[in-house]
Order: C-alpha cells, then structure tokens, then sequence
C-alpha cells in the first residue's frame, strides 16, 4: 500500500524530454555567460572608446553592489509559497527584466554614458540572479539523489552551452561583421530564446515544494552556521577560484588570440566556438565521471587537466591552428565540470542543512554561491583590464600595441587563471560529504519526511499532488 508520506521524489524522475525542457532556461543564460563577458566589455572598450578602466570599473562597482542583493532574495524564495510554485515563480519574473536589460545594453537606443552602462549593467545582474537562484534551487528540488544531481545538473550545463554556441553562430550568419552589428545580433538572439526556453520549462516540470519543519526558529546565527560549515566553506572558495580564472581569460580573450597567437577575428571565433562546443561532450563526460569518482575527485581532475592545457597553450606555434583548436577543445572539455559539479554539491550541502536545522534553504545557499561568482566576475573584468592598462596594452580598435605590451599582456592571460584554477581544485582535498556521507543524510531526511506533512508535486498540465496520487494507490 501506497501512502502519501512514504512517496519518493524519485519516483517523479524527469526522462531526458521532460529534463532537457526544464534545461532550456539555460539557453538565454548560456548565451550571456560568452556575450557579455567576451564582447559586451570589449564592444563598450572600443567600439565606444569608454576605456579599459572606466569598463572594468563599471562590472566591477556593479557586481560588487548587486551581490548584496542575492542573499535577500534567495531567502525571499525559500519562503515563497504560492498556487504557481515557489522557484518556479521566480523563474517567470526573472524572464522580462532580463529581456529589457540585454535589449538596453546590447541594442542601446541611447547614446552610452558610464552611468548608463552602470545603471542597465545593475538591472541585468539583479535579472540573472533572480532566474539562476530559482533555476538552480528547482533543479535541486527535481533530483534528490547524489549520483542523480550529476545528471541532472550535466543536462542543465549542456543546454547552457549549446546557448553559447548559438550566440557565436548568429553574427556568421549576418553579411556585416562590424563589432557593433556583432554584438546586436547575439542581443536579438537573446531577447528571442529567453521567454521561449521559461514558458517551456514551466509548463513541462512539475515543482514539488517541500515542506518545512514547523516550529523551529532559524536566524541569523543559523545562516552563518550555513556559511561556515566545512563543506560549504569549500564549495564558496572553490567556485570562487574556478570562475575567476575562467573568467579572467574570457574577458582578455579577444586581445589574447589576435595579438598573441596571431588569429584573426574569424578564427578567433572559430576557436571560441570549439571550446564552448567541447563542454557539451564535457558536461556529459563529466557527469558521467562524477558518478564513478565523485564529484569532488572530478573536479580536482578536472582542475589540473584545465591548467595544464592552458600553459601548454603558450607554447604553440602563433598563428597554427590545429594545435590551438586541440587545446581548445581541452579546456572547454575540463571547464565544463567547474559549474556542473559545484552546484550539484550545494545541492547535497542543502539536504545536510535541512536535516539539521529542519528548513528548505536551497535558494539562500545558491545565492551565497552566486555572490562569490559575481565577485569572481566583477574582479575578473576590472582588474585584467586595469592590468592591462597599467603594461600600455591598448585595446581599441585598429590600435597597434608594442611588443612588451603585447608580451605584458600575455602574462597577464595566462598566470592568474592557472593560479585559481588549481586553487579551486585544491580546495576540495579532504571533502567529506560524498556519495555515502550523502545517502545517511537522504535516508535520516526520508524517514522523518514519512511522518511530516507531505510534499505538494504540481505543474501547469494539471498534475496531481503525491498525496492525491497516494490516495488513488490506496
């Protein structure tokens, strides 16, 4: 006999259709994580001559404000509890505030000012805080298991990828290739595939909104204890290192390969596209890595293998490409796993925290891993193009740089990313909550979820709720 407490939400395992809809969100996301930080600082630099520090400045001041909002609106989600859903309703509003910032900073019917730039710059980040907190958190919810988020997490990078990709492929297909009309197109793209991909995966996923443990207080003193614990201290420092270093090289990108390896804008791009389609084929080797070894070990694999190919990369014949696309495809491959495998282990540090403090808090802890990312980004952006401006390196259009510059700039690419990126990796040497630690931490949660009150599984088709389900059984 079936009951409603005994109900898994294992049993509401999404197939690959059902996952790969809900995945969609990550297109618009995708495509902005290459847009925005490999053209967009480039497009404001030169195309609009602002300067490298007054760019820099500009993410930097911005990032450093908006991830104070984070915390605040993961906690807002935690507590939401609506007819519509919890993250899924997040999901919704994100949607049209992202759609009105891209189209501000992207296709900028204005002249661009510092302030503007700031101020639309400020919207945008508040818009993918609010649809990657809820999507992160809903993915979470959508798979319990340990072995299970690695899929479910490797399908979500998958999608955000091929976003990625697609962004490159736009400007190809148009007959000018001017940076403006460049980074217009992939503004267009983006405006057109975010409400398509959120109305998909809102229509086609169940939420189940589990419920919380009445009459336990949580404050202040609990969300340090969620900050400070071992595992979720690692986790913060290490997706630090891991998106500052990454980062740190997209937004040099452009500089690096035309001026040091000799590429020109089109294989330039080329090159791009190759290390971004590599995280496809990454993400799912990745995942399926991760089920073997654990996602801290692969990570850490991950990590060294990103490193090592990032150092043999200097040493390259300049302008040969068969080699830089073998790199490429290398770092894209091990890159891939960086997000992947750190939000999957939130995940199971959120199960940790609910079983310990009776409380759904999944929301809260992305959003702490989502301010670190912001800080990585803005200090990426600000201080590589501050750097660079320190060495004489001049990044606008048609400029002609000397070649200590040039070999300054060089430096600058290649040892800061190396150096966080093995960081990153290093950070989880002596990770405890594994796959066993895990499965206690499930089978302690299951059994007093069987006296508590139960779960609410529901989506737009009309779905019923697993104690309705429950009741038919019985």
């Amino acid at each position: 006999m079936t009951t409603a407490s005994s109900a898994s939400p294992d049993e509401h395992r999404l197939s690959l259709p059902a996952l790969i809809a809900f995945a969609l969100p990550g297109l618009p996301t995708g495509a902005l994580a290459v847009a925005l930080t490999v053209y967009l600082p480039r497009y404001y630099a030169g195309h609009f001559g602002l300067g490298l520090a007054i760019v820099g400045g500009a993410f930097g001041t911005v990032r450093i404000i908006d991830m104070l909002f984070d915390p605040f609106i993961g906690v807002v989600m935690d507590r939401t509890r609506t007819a519509f859903g919890r993250y899924r309703l997040w999901l919704v509003i994100g949607a049209p505030i992202l759609m009105a910032a891209v189209f501000m900073l992207f296709v900028p019917p204005f002249k661009v000012s510092y302030g503007y730039l700031i101020f639309w710059l400020f919207i945008y980040y508040i818009a993918t805080s609010i649809i990657g907190l809820s999507h992160s958190a809903w993915a979470s919810v959508i798979a319990s298991k340990y072995h299970e988020r690695s899929r479910v997490f490797g399908v979500l990078q998958v999608v955000a990828i091929l976003g990625a990709t697609a962004v490159l492929i736009v400007p190809s297909l148009m007959k000018q290739h001017d940076g403006g009309s460049e980074v217009q197109a992939m503004g267009w793209f983006i405006i057109a595939v975010a409400p398509i991909g959120v109305l998909l995966a809102i229509a086609r996923t169940p939420e189940r909104i589990i419920a919380d443990q009445h009459g336990e207080k949580f404050g202040l003193r609990d969300y340090w204890d969620m900050i400070s614990r071992p595992e979720m201290a690692r986790i913060i420092v290490a997706d630090f290192c891991l998106a500052l270093g990454p980062g740190w090289m997209s937004a040099m990108y452009l500089f690096y390969f035309h001026d040091s390896r000799g590429f020109s804008s089109d294989a330039s791009r080329i090159l791009l596209a190759i290390y971004i389609v590599a995280g496809v084929i990454g993400a799912a080797c990745i995942s399926w890595l991760a089920t073997r070894l654990g996602k801290h070990r692969t990570l850490q694999v991950a990590s060294t293998c990103y490193s090592l190919g990032l150092i043999v990369l200097q040493f390259t014949p300049k302008g040969l490409f068969g080699p830089a696309a073998a790199i490429m495809f290398l770092l894209g491959f091990m890159a891939s796993g960086f997000p992947l495998l750190d939000r999957a282990m939130v995940a199971d540090v959120g199960d940790a925290v609910r079983l310990e403090q009776g409380k759904h808090r999944v929301g809260l802890l992305y959003a702490m891993i989502t301010s670190t990312q912001k800080i990585a980004g803005s200090l990426s952006i600000a201080l590589s193009f501050t750097v660079l401006g320190w060495i004489g390196y001049d990044p606008k259009e048609g400029a002609v740089n000397t070649a200590a510059g040039i070999h300054g700039m060089e430096l600058v690419y290649l040892i800061a990313p190396v150096v966080f990126v093995m960081l990153g990796g290093a950070c989880y040497i002596g990770y405890r909550l594994d796959s066993k630690r895990h499965a206690e931490i499930r089978a302690a949660l299951e059994a007093r979820d069987a006296v508590a009150v139960p779960p609410v599984l529901e989506s737009l088709s009309g779905s019923e709720s697993v104690h309705d389900l429950a009741e038919e059984a019985t």
